[in-house]
């Protein structure tokens, strides 16, 4: 079963494959919440807490059928998470590891809001409950089912590592491995301005 991705404006379109095999996920990171600052669309992405609701799926199940010339990307520091948006209208798309060799993408749900199906429908129940420290207001951490969903996520990315799926990665390069953009890193005011 796919799922239809798509930003706000419809430029940049695509779907996930296999939409059974993500798990649904909510981050209260303060990055997670920097980001959504940065797009301009905290009151869009972020819940009352401060949480992102994301997709935890392996990267090869993404694909783009149009819109990759208005895909951007940012990182918050020299080291953290590549976080992908729609340049056009600041659609946030997910976020994924430096090395494309890991083949794992968050995906932001605002990029999965199609209305048919459902979220809910495709990936099911959110499971798993991250970085609850840094929320807002008092979050209860579901540690059962964060563990089961997060062993279920990891073993997905295990296995399309193993059986190289990585090379299908639609944000990078399979030639060299770069990001398909140039990702831009916030400078130290940026930085502060939305944190």
């Amino acid at each position: 079963m796919n799922h239809p991705l798509q930003c706000r404006c419809g430029t940049n379109k695509g779907h996930v494959a296999k939409a059974g095999a993500g798990r649904r996920a909510i981050c209260y990171c303060k990055d997670c919440q920097a980001f959504a600052r940065f797009l301009g669309q905290a009151e869009t992405i972020l819940d009352a807490a401060g949480g992102t609701r994301i997709v935890a799926t392996s990267s090869d199940n993404v694909h783009f059928s149009q819109g990759l010339n208005a895909l951007a990307c940012i990182s918050l520091s020299n080291h953290g998470l590549l976080r992908w948006y729609a340049g056009c209208c600041n659609t946030p798309i997910g976020n994924t590891p430096r090395d494309f060799k890991v083949p794992y993408i968050g995906l932001i749900e605002n990029c999965l809001q199609s209305g048919v199906p459902s979220v809910e429908e495709s990936f099911g129940p959110t499971r798993i409950v991250l970085n609850v420290q840094s929320a807002r207001i008092p979050v209860k951490p579901s540690r059962v089912s964060t563990t089961l969903a997060m062993v279920r996520v990891m073993a997905g990315v295990i296995t399309a590592r193993l059986r190289g799926a990585y090379k299908c990665n639609a944000l990078f390069r399979q030639s060299t491995g770069a990001p398909l953009v140039a990702p831009r890193q916030l400078s130290k005011a940026e930085r502060e301005a939305v944190t």
